[in-house]
């Protein structure tokens, strides 16, 4: 295939877009999570917060693979900026002097659109990739690295947004000013959205989006507990974790706190960010046959089973709360973040080869349906894990979870003829 230049526009258009949404996104997390943990929440009543948002990115991955082939992939992307900032300005109507129950239900329906909007963005930028990126040369994995890594990065700096906002400009405005911005980035990217993406065809059947391609569906499985191994830990533990032994019950100390926990979280995202982006290099893509790369995918799942087994072990010999445990967690985590980029920059790949042209919004979308049933049972096991057992426990199930996911992986065949 001959590389078209409104095709590289196109890529640099969504991948804007998605950079701009994934900024708000990891703003946002860490907005309500430390808020919310500051006025009282339970570890468990956090992770209720988030359940929503994951349900509701698995509706919309099955969903919107259709709704793409059908409509267009500029319109789902669209959507997902646009349903974000009305789901931002929701939040603003928050009343503080709600019950803890009413309060929960309210951010659970708001997050729950900002799920839908979050998975219809990734969707169509994910999608795009196979349909813009060049053939040669492992183009396609360089070009899915880049977004992934690039978006995840982006993430990074999100949750340290959204620690400083929260810190200077309060929940309110802090959700005020993200709303705005992403506002005049959509206008923006609906101004300056250049041809190359398709249309959407009248003919798409909702019952397409089922894939019959054994490597799309232990793919997916992989997948869901690849990031539910993740998100046990990520979402509620590790922060609360950190929150317990940074903060002194101060308004200073809990300002400083929440500066320290969402540099971590930028940090762990960040390093997460380039290690996709350079995964193509590490793994030598451009050299190696496609088979060696399917293969290596449950080898790089077994070697990232080893980091949250050996964290949760020291968790459990440890007293409690120290800076000695708390340095250990953070060389091991940052180790876990590098491993997990190679892992999940591999997958990301792989869908994409799995799949057809033809179908590739279908398949794309049940993958991240996949994808976000991972998060939901991450998210919550992360406050069951954490509220019963503590670290030792949330970080022993990320270690079972990879296990899982390196068992699915094992299953994956090179696929033979696949469509152009």
């Amino acid at each position: 295939m001959t590389h078209r230049p409104e095709g590289l526009s196109a890529y640099i258009a969504v991948t804007a877009a998605y950079w701009a949404f994934m900024l708000t996104d990891g703003a946002l997390r860490m907005l309500v999570l430390l808020h919310f943990h500051t006025l009282g929440f339970s570890p468990l009543q956090l992770a209720y917060l988030f359940v929503l948002y994951e349900i509701a990115g698995m509706v919309t991955n099955l969903s919107a693979g259709w709704i793409a082939a059908r409509f267009g992939l500029t319109s789902t992307l669209y959507a997902g900026l646009a349903i974000q900032v009305l789901a931002l300005l929701a939040l603003t109507r928050l009343d503080p002097s709600w019950a803890v129950g009413a309060s929960v239900a309210f951010v659970m329906c708001v997050q729950g659109a900002s799920g839908v909007a979050k998975d219809l963005a990734k969707m169509s930028s994910k999608s795009a990739v196979k349909l813009l990126a060049p053939e040669a040369q492992g183009g396609l994995f360089r070009w899915v690295a880049l977004l992934t890594g690039s978006k995840n990065a982006v993430k990074g700096l999100g949750f340290l947004l959204g620690a400083a906002l929260l810190a200077f400009l309060g929940f309110t405005g802090s959700v005020l000013v993200m709303a705005a911005v992403l506002a005049v980035i959509l206008v923006a990217v609906i101004l300056a959205m250049p041809p190359g993406l398709p249309p959407g065809r009248k003919d798409a059947k909702f019952s397409e989006v089922f894939s019959k391609s054994a490597n799309v569906n232990w793919l997916s499985a992989a997948r869901v507990f690849l990031f539910g191994a993740r998100d046990v830990w990520f979402v509620v533990g590790i922060p609360i974790y950190f929150y317990a032994v940074l903060s002194d019950g101060t308004e200073a100390g809990n300002r400083a706190a929440f500066f320290l926990i969402g540099g971590f979280m930028a940090v762990w995202i960040i390093l997460y960010g380039a290690v996709q982006a350079a995964a193509p290099r590490l793994l030598r893509a451009a050299h190696r046959p496609e088979a060696e790369l399917v293969t290596a995918a449950r080898g790089w799942a077994l070697a990232l089973c080893l980091v949250p087994a050996v964290l949760a072990v020291a968790a459990l010999l440890s007293s409690g709360p120290s800076t000695g445990l708390t340095g250990t967690l953070i060389l091991g985590l940052l180790i876990f973040g590098g491993l997990f980029a190679v892992n999940s920059s591999l997958h990301s790949y792989l869908i994409l080869t799995f799949t057809q042209k033809a179908r590739v919004t279908m398949d794309v979308g049940f993958y991240y349906m996949a994808n976000a049933g991972g998060r939901l049972i991450g998210t919550l096991l992360s406050g069951l894990t954490y509220q019963f057992g503590g670290l030792p426990l949330c970080l022993g199930t990320a270690a079972g979870m990879v296990g899982l996911s390196a068992l699915a992986a094992g299953r994956l065949r090179a696929p033979v003829g696949v469509s152009p």
